[in-house]
C-alpha cells in the first residue's frame, strides 16, 4: 500500500511523506504507483522550477519525502493541487493507497 503523511504548520503544509508500493499489478504495469509518481514529480519538478529553494526533497525507491521551506499563493496552490490529485485517486484505490494528515 502506498502511503502519503501529509503534515502542516500554521494551516499550511509543511511536509509530505509518499512511501510504499501499491501492488496493484506487477512492476511497470502497476497504474497505481504510476500515477502517484507523476502527480508527485510533476509537482515537485514545477514547484522547482518556480523557486528552487522552496523546498528539499530525498527520494528512494517507494519513497518520496518533500518539505516546504517557503509558502506564497502559487506554491501552495500547487501543492494543494498535488494533495487533491492524490486524494481523489485514493477514492478509487482505497486498497492501494491512503492520505493520512
Amino acid at each position: 500500500m502506498i502511503t502519503i503523511n501529509v503534515k502542516k504548520k500554521d494551516d499550511v503544509v509543511s511536509y509530505i511523506k509518499i512511501s510504499g508500493h501499491a501492488d496493484y499489478a506487477f512492476e511497470g504495469f502497476d497504474i497505481v504507483c504510476a500515477s502517484v509518481s507523476c502527480i508527485a514529480i510533476t509537482t515537485v519538478n514545477a514547484l522547482i522550477s518556480i523557486n528552487e529553494d522552496c523546498l528539499v526533497y530525498s527520494e528512494a525507491d517507494g519513497l518520496l519525502e518533500i518539505g516546504i521551506l517557503t509558502h506564497d499563493v502559487i506554491i501552495d496552490k500547487l501543492v494543494d493541487n498535488m494533495l487533491n490529485l492524490l486524494k481523489n485517486l485514493s477514492l478509487d484505490y482505497k486498497e492501494y493507497m491512503k492520505v493520512n494528515y
